[in-house]
């Protein structure tokens, strides 16, 4: 299951279901603290004290469409883990165990680099409407235009099948589009759909859209995976036989899975491919669909993914080269197929572990509202260094296209089951970027077009081989007039990219700030405080701080004030034809103009050239601060007689008056797509052991990690600290056999009630080395019984003037807090009113003021948090009175537990206290 992986809110336990006045006995159980004794959860927030175990609830006003980003809860600006849907995709759920306190403060609920409990911001003022780029000059070739031919769909449905961790089966369903007239073997393509609604129902509206499987009777399966079938078509009209397959079944049970299903993706991507092989080498017991196709050649595999499925499809690629450990693997035959290269549509990355030797183009969209922070971008910034580079990894940012409009199952007007677009429009605060009918704003035909474009340019590239088609992908500014009018723009690491300087490793800078991607303190970070938007360069991972991610940010006030890069070595440009820069700039600013110089380690320095760049369309609902590519021939360096086999340093000296602009890398380059091989590499897998507290002295445990394939390599070590959620890293060296990525932990027994504490680790490649299981930890789970509690009056009779005042005890002290919720109730005979007590308690209490005059019951928000901190065994509750001139009856109030809604518990616990007249 996904757990809360940032062990740091204060826990506590909630007066159990017993009967009983004051003075009786109860037993506790598990439950979060609100936060600070006496103050309230936001809005829409719960605690929701049933079951085994104590739940954080938040309810969203509007429904939440089922998506592919991860919804998170954080506090306090920190990550306290992933919660569970509900069904009706308002609610989630999140279980919560270790203790710190503090409490939950700033509640907050993210999905994919946006906020979800907040209403979204009023974006630029009228008058400000984005402008699209001019278009690119086109390329050699278009691979957007069919080819010559002619097609023939059909589906198969196989037995389902058992994938670890999912309690259901899985379907082994899928949609072929093949050529025909057409002799020997074919390429083949397999596309992966994303995390979408599962059933639906077929008269009803978006509200009957469910995440449920298998579906409940009178609902249907929602086709997510006859979306590409535009896709599929124009692919095999040039030749490849194409296969969509659907995941329903993986979709409906992920939120168990902590890598979100990536591994069982993989697993089902494979176990597809495996009958293919089956059918390829016998085709009579083969679906009569791929009896009529064309042979599959599966020695040319491209994988297509949407999503969820992007990271699928990533970790098939990767588990195809280095085998996952058996037990998470749903797949154990030999492997029968290459993987020459995958096409990842606006992917999640929660593990941030790409193949780095198998090439890949990554669609970003650039008004997606789902996978908002466009964290599919790390598919070719986290590839740097990790291998000898040679695989080209390719972004796609289109502008204008927005998250599900590339799946015309998921698209309204075409898709059979209710669709949206998933970029929320507030008519009230429209976008100027991602509002339909903005200039930037592409409509769904448009975006599918652009898609179909680009997954065929992949197609041709990483399968064909045609080296046309690399400006189209690689950042050198062409276009595919197939995808027009979109404006498609692009940049790449790897393939004949040579030495560069890159700002993760050692390196100095003068004259400007080397920058932290993803750090809490705005000092440090990239982007800092002020920024309109987000950027994909920087999307956060599972820590709120990251070692070895940077980038530089430059700044200045006047032209002429030069920022130098030094990296520890010199770089050599020997064998380049130019310097390709990957510069960004604020969003939607014009004309930012730097030089770029070259000095040698004998101080020899040449000029190469001016670079203008321009900002993306963008506001500060989109991640627009992205990298444009920049080339500047060397031919001004040879000329100048510069050491190109020796270059100590890169120089940007900005000619714009003021600005900023950051600089992710830069690379000697030359034309060209050279053949790929995969390394040999260890590859890392981090697991999940728990373990019993115990009731006396210290175990030292292990976290599972397993390191598989061959040689070393280097990879970060988090290990995140339970009681304050803060993380420290290493870096060590992987090699199967070897002892360097070990992670011992202590554990103290007792025999006092706590919450399970997790230690949650999380590994990340480096160098030399791949990652698969990424998350993974030790949970100790508390094996003591919860202390009784008892209700004691201590004056539970006063005269008007005194305080009220009970006593919470328990019969020993706990490793956590002990809290329950109690609320006000109606009362026989006379009540306790507002201006019976202390208008300051009852303001702090409630917000409430003592007029008009009601009894306490009627007071809304009125509450007692009554909080027994960790290791001691009794508080004191008080209500304070006034004394008044008035003549009354004795007075009585009732405070009642409350259930996981808030409402009186049925025999639970009860404060009880009369108040008598002064004489």
């Amino acid at each position: 299951m996904v757990r809360t992986r940032r062990i740091w809110v204060t826990a506590a336990a909630v007066l159990a279901l017993a009967g009983g006045m004051s003075g009786t006995a109860a037993q506790a159980r598990e439950a979060p603290v609100a936060a600070a004794a006496g103050t309230k959860l936001p809005p829409g927030w719960r605690i929701d004290q049933g079951g085994p175990a104590p739940q954080l609830v938040w309810r969203s006003g509007r429904r939440v469409p089922m998506g592919d980003a991860r919804v998170e809860f954080r506090a306090g600006g920190r990550l306290l883990g992933v919660p569970r849907p509900e069904r009706d995709g308002h609610g989630f759920r999140l279980g919560l165990d270790g203790a710190r306190p503090g409490g939950l403060k700033d509640l907050q609920v993210w999905s994919g680099g946006r906020r979800l409990d907040a209403r979204p911001s009023e974006g630029t003022a009228p008058g400000s409407a984005a402008r699209p780029p001019a278009p690119l000059p086109a390329g050699r070739v278009d691979p957007g235009r069919p080819g010559s031919y002619r097609t023939t769909t059909g589906s198969y449905r196989l037995r389902s099948v058992r994938l670890p961790g999912f309690p259901v089966p899985v379907e082994m369903s899928a949609v072929v589009v093949a050529p025909t007239g057409i002799a020997g073997p074919r390429p083949l393509a397999l596309f992966l759909h994303g995390r979408h609604g599962t059933c639906y129902k077929a008269q009803g509206g978006a509200d009957d859209v469910s995440g449920a499987w298998p579906c409940p009777a009178g609902t249907l399966p929602v086709p997510s995976h006859r979306g590409y079938l535009r896709d599929q078509r124009l692919l095999a009209s040039q030749g490849y036989v194409t296969v969509s397959i659907s995941a329903n079944g993986i979709n409906g049970q992920d939120w168990q899975a902590e890598d979100g299903g990536a591994q069982a993706r993989s697993s089902l991507i494979r176990l597809h491919l495996a009958r293919w092989a089956d059918w390829a080498h016998d085709p009579r017991h083969a679906p009569r669909i791929v009896r009529e196709a064309p042979r599959a050649d599966l020695s040319r595999v491209l994988l297509i993914g949407h999503s969820r499925g992007g990271e699928g499809v990533n970790r098939a690629a990767l588990d195809s080269l280095y085998p996952p450990p058996a037990d998470q693997d749903g797949y154990h035959g030999r492997v029968r197929w290459h993987i020459s290269g995958t096409v990842l549509i606006g992917p999640t990355v929660f593990g941030q572990n790409p193949v780095p030797d198998v090439p890949s183009a990554t669609i970003l969209p650039g008004c997606d509202g789902d996978v908002s922070d466009l964290q599919g971008e790390v598919y070719v910034d986290g590839t740097r260094a990790v291998s000898d580079g040679r695989a080209l990894h390719s972004a796609v940012y289109v502008i204008g296209a927005d998250h599900n409009f590339f799946n015309t199952e998921w698209t309204p007007g075409q898709a059979q089951a209710p669709a949206e677009d998933d970029f929320y429009d507030d008519p009230d605060h429209r976008d100027p970027v991602c509002s339909p009918g903005a200039a930037t704003r592409l409509t769904a035909d448009q975006q599918h077009r652009a898609g179909s474009t680009y997954i065929a340019a992949a197609a041709r590239l990483f399968v064909a081989g045609d080296d046309r088609v690399r400006p189209l992908l690689d950042g050198s500014g062409r276009r595919a007039p197939s995808a027009d009018p979109a404006r498609v723009l692009t940049h790449a690491v790897g393939a004949n990219r040579g030495a560069g300087f890159l700002p993760d490793g050692k390196v100095t800078v003068t004259g400007g700030r080397l920058c932290s991607a993803v750090d809490p303190d705005p000092a440090v970070a990239c982007l800092g405080e002020g920024a309109k938007g987000a950027s994909p360069h920087f999307a956060q991972w599972g820590t709120a701080r990251e070692s070895g991610r940077h980038a530089i940010a430059l700044r200045w006030t006047s032209a002429g004030s030069p920022t130098r890069v030094r990296p520890a070595r010199p770089v050599s440009l020997r064998s380049a034809e130019s310097l390709a820069l990957r510069v960004f700039v604020p969003p939607d600013s014009r004309g930012t103009r730097l030089d770029v110089s070259v000095t040698d380690t004998h101080g020899r320095r040449a000029a190469l050239g001016r670079v203008q760049v321009d900002g993306l369309p963008g506001s500060d609902r989109t991640a627009s601060y992205w990298a444009r590519e920049l080339r500047v021939p060397l031919t001004a360096a040879r000329a100048a007689g510069v050491d190109l086999g020796s270059v100590k340093s890169l120089e940007l000296t900005p000619r714009s008056g003021s600005g900023r602009a950051w600089l992710m890398d830069a690379w000697g380059w030359r034309p060209g797509t050279p053949a790929v091989r995969a390394a040999a590499l260890p590859r890392v897998d981090v697991g999940r052991v728990t373990v019993d507290e115990g009731d006396s002295g210290v175990r030292t445990y292990h976290v599972p990690v397993r390191v598989s394939g061959h040689g070393s390599g280097r990879v970060r070590v988090y290990v995140v600290d339970p009681a304050t959620g803060t993380a420290k890293d290493r870096v060590v060296t992987a090699r199967p056999g070897g002892h360097g990525v070990d992670v011992p932990v202590e554990v103290r027994g007792n025999t006092r009630f706590g919450t399970d504490v997790s230690y949650d680790v999380l590994v990340k490649a480096v160098h030399g080395a791949v990652v698969g299981s990424y998350l993974g930890g030790l949970t100790v789970r508390n094996d003591d019984p919860a202390p009784t509690v008892t209700v004691t009056p201590l004056a539970g009779e006063v005269t008007e003037g005194s305080a009220l005042k009970w006593r919470i005890s328990l019969s020993g002290a706990a490793d956590t807090d002990i809290a329950s919720l109690f609320v006000p109730v109606p009362v026989t005979g006379p009540e306790l009113s507002t201006k019976d007590v202390d208008p300051r308690w009852l303001a702090d209490a409630s917000g409430a003021e003592p007029d008009p005059e009601r009894p306490l019951s009627k007071v809304e928000g009125l509450y007692l948090w009554l909080d027994v901190p960790a290791g001691r065994t009794s508080l004191d509750v008080t209500v304070p009175t006034v004394k008044d001139q008035v003549r009354e009856d004795t007075e009585t109030v009732s405070f009642r537990q409350t259930d996981d809604e808030g409402s009186p518990l049925p025999g639970g616990l009860v404060l009880t206290g009369r108040v008598l007249d002064a004489p």
